[in-house]
Formats: C-alpha cells, sequence, structure tokens
C-alpha cells in the first residue's frame, strides 16, 4: 500500500479522491455561506448550526489534513511529471492544442488557491475561532466591505473555479468513473460547477463589498 501511493497512479488516486471530498465540502460551504443574503438572523443560525453539528466538526479536521495532503502530493506529482519530462529531451511536445491551460497549470493554480486559503483563514476563521464573536454576520460583512480583502478574495475564488474547471473530471476520471461518453457529461458538468461555485462565492463579497 505504501508503495502504491508513493507511485504516479497512487498519488493521482489519492489526490482525486481527496479531491472530490473538497468539491463536496465546497458545495456545503456555499450553502451556508449564501444565508448571508437571508440577514443577520438566518446566517447566525446557519452558522450555529454548523458550529454545533456534531458531523460538521468531526468533518473539518478530516477536511484540513485532505487539503494539506492534496496540495502535498499535488506538489511531488509535479516534480515528478518535470523530471520524467526533462529526462527525455527529444520529447518536446506542444500540448497547447490537445490540453487546457487550466490542465497544463493545475500546479501553479493551487498554489495560488493554497495562498488564498491561508488569507481566508486569517480572515475569518481564526478569528471566529480565537475570539469570542458573537455576531458572525457582523464581523465577515464588515471584512467584506473592506475592498482589500474582498478584492484578493474574489481573485482567489475565481482562481479555484479555473483550478475546478478541469480538477472536477479529471478526479472520476482517475477513480474509473469516466468514459468517452461521460467525459463529455462531466467536463459539462464540471464547468458548471466551477462557475457556480465561482460565482457564487464571488457575489457575495461583492454584494458586501458593494452596499
Amino acid at each position: 500500500m505504501k508503495g502504491f501511493l508513493k507511485s504516479s497512479i497512487g498519488k493521482k488516486l489519492f489526490m482525486s479522491i481527496t479531491g472530490l471530498f473538497l468539491i463536496t465540502f465546497l458545495l456545503v460551504h456555499l450553502t451556508a455561506n449564501l444565508f448571508m443574503f437571508g440577514g443577520r438572523e438566518a446566517y447566525n443560525s446557519a452558522v450555529e448550526f454548523m458550529e454545533k453539528n456534531p458531523v460538521i466538526q468531526i468533518m473539518q479536521p478530516i477536511l484540513a489534513l485532505g487539503f494539506l495532503l492534496h496540495i502535498v502530493y499535488s506538489i511531488m506529482l509535479s516534480i515528478q511529471n518535470m523530471k520524467a519530462r526533462g529526462s527525455n529531451k527529444y520529447a518536446k511536445v506542444d500540448q497547447s492544442n490537445s490540453s487546457t491551460w487550466a490542465s497544463r497549470n493545475m500546479l501553479v493554480l493551487g498554489i495560488f488557491v493554497g495562498s488564498f486559503l491561508v488569507l481566508h483563514l486569517t480572515d475569518f476563521f481564526l478569528p471566529m475561532k480565537t475570539s469570542e464573536v458573537k455576531d458572525v454576520f457582523d464581523l465577515v460583512t464588515k471584512r467584506f466591505g473592506l475592498w482589500y480583502i474582498s478584492i484578493p478574495y474574489i481573485i482567489g475564488i475565481i482562481a479555484l473555479g479555473i483550478h475546478l474547471h478541469h480538477a472536477f473530471w479529471s478526479a472520476f476520471q482517475t477513480i474509473g468513473l469516466s468514459n468517452d461518453l461521460w467525459r463529455k457529461r462531466l467536463t459539462v458538468l464540471g464547468d458548471i460547477f466551477a462557475v457556480v461555485i465561482a460565482v457564487g462565492y464571488s457575489i457575495i463579497a461583492l454584494y458586501f463589498l458593494i452596499f
């Protein structure tokens, strides 16, 4: 098992499994965030439900570990691929017509999204956990009202959407749930999911920045 996880296939499979888990989290987190449009009471109630839900509390550290391992394995796999390409000097092929920009730059997007996550945790998650915040709605809306928080947040979310454009169908393909027919369907679903995530999160920050 240890040897399998060190192999290229093992790393890709592990990344796909952790990636699908993170995709699920993004939907759950977006659903909770959209309660902000319902006002102070609605959003605070949603946050309280998530904080008191034992399943969500158990999943939080698992999510953190999964995300960390997802980044580590993506870096390891990218380095492995670069070494493989470097060892074959005569096999340089222009992939611009056979692959998307996102698929060729997953490491760059991943590092960018990881940096955004660190800022996001610093701006929102840590203040909620380390201080006695009684009104989470007030905290989030005030921070989104600051352009130097909202603008980087929106840029990070757009980068995440581009990352998901490739990652969604790729994850299903790696675990064997994709063929020629389903590849097209999953590509469309992935595009829809990426747009929903990018627009859904961004519109919240943009709304409270403007209003």
